[in-house]
């Protein structure tokens, strides 16, 4: 709850303005290519229709830009335009751009049966993300019948610092690594990061420690979560995947988070490890924090 008493409201995703990143000594970095990516990316659930000028404040660019862009897009079926409200939406072709990377995890079909029964066992959802950046992004979710305050999908974003999972999933990074994604915290996340930094520092150390690391309500207050690192995959360029548990905080009893369910993701992010072929090898080592901390600075 926040301090009017009101349920917390996720942020939406961190975009950044891709676009607008010094390009001046790459010649061969397509800006009007990135304009149009940057039209895309404005689209959100909450946020599903667009006119011009909205996705003009989103994205930075001008009015004029958008809107032969977003002329551009709908020509080629990545957007949809609604004469009723003036406003354009994502179309059916923006899907098929998702399917090859989706289809290519192969996590992903092996460990949906495991997870369903889990989060049938338990009565929570079960997720795989993927870091992406500052934010993490769900690849694969399997949820208990039950309706719950949080039902994440295929595709949706939470900011890392804000989830348990997003703290298992920076626990693989080397310390350099962690050093240049705090630093980017600080800047893009600001807020968020002023607010969570020591738990997320406390969630890479739990994950270290003990395999695991665990949330209650940090990005949904009625959802209490659990999450383990799964592996750094060489197919997909040494990319992170951790899976998590999250469950209503009513069905949970005092300390079963840690004593009961973190246990069994544990082992079920195992089952899942050798299924795919992953080793513990595949999870990085440990970061030291306090290196991290000194990379900062060193770099400032």
């Amino acid at each position: 709850m926040n301090s009017n008493g009101r349920k917390n409201k996720p942020e939406p995703r961190s975009r950044s303005k891709s676009w607008t990143a010094p390009r001046q000594s790459d010649a061969a970095f397509a800006t009007t290519l990135a304009k149009g990516l940057a039209v895309l990316e404005a689209f959100a659930p909450e946020s599903a229709h667009l006119g011009n000028t909205e996705v003009a404040q989103r994205t930075g660019l001008s009015r004029p830009t958008v809107a032969r862009l977003t002329h551009t897009l709908a020509e080629l079926g990545y957007l949809a335009y609604e004469q009723q409200r003036a406003k354009y939406r994502l179309w059916a072709r923006a899907l098929t751009v998702a399917h090859p990377l989706l289809a290519s995890m192969k996590v992903r079909q092996v460990a949906r049966p495991l997870m369903q029964e889990l989060a049938n066992s338990v009565r929570g959802t079960v997720s795989i993300g993927l870091l992406d950046g500052v934010n993490l992004v769900y690849v694969e979710s399997a949820r208990a019948a039950e309706p719950a305050a949080h039902t994440p999908d295929i595709g949706s974003t939470i900011p890392l610092p804000r989830a348990a999972m997003g703290r298992a999933l920076l626990s693989m990074l080397s310390a350099a690594e962690l050093a240049a994604i705090e630093a980017r915290f600080a800047t893009d996340l600001a807020a968020i990061w002023d607010t969570y930094r020591d738990r997320v520092r406390e969630g890479v150390r739990q994950s270290a420690q003990r395999g695991y690391c665990v949330s209650y309500g940090d990005w949904v207050t009625e959802i209490h979560a659990a999450a383990v690192p799964l592996f750094r995959d060489p197919e997909f360029g040494r990319a992170c995947f951790a899976i998590n548990c999250g469950i209503p905080a009513f069905r949970l009893r005092s300390g079963e988070l840690e004593a009961e369910i973190a246990p069994r993701l544990v082992l079920l992010a195992n089952s899942i490890r050798n299924a795919v072929g992953r080793g513990h090898d595949d999870v990085t080592a440990p970061v030291d924090l306090r290196q991290s901390r000194r990379l900062m600075k060193a770099d400032r």
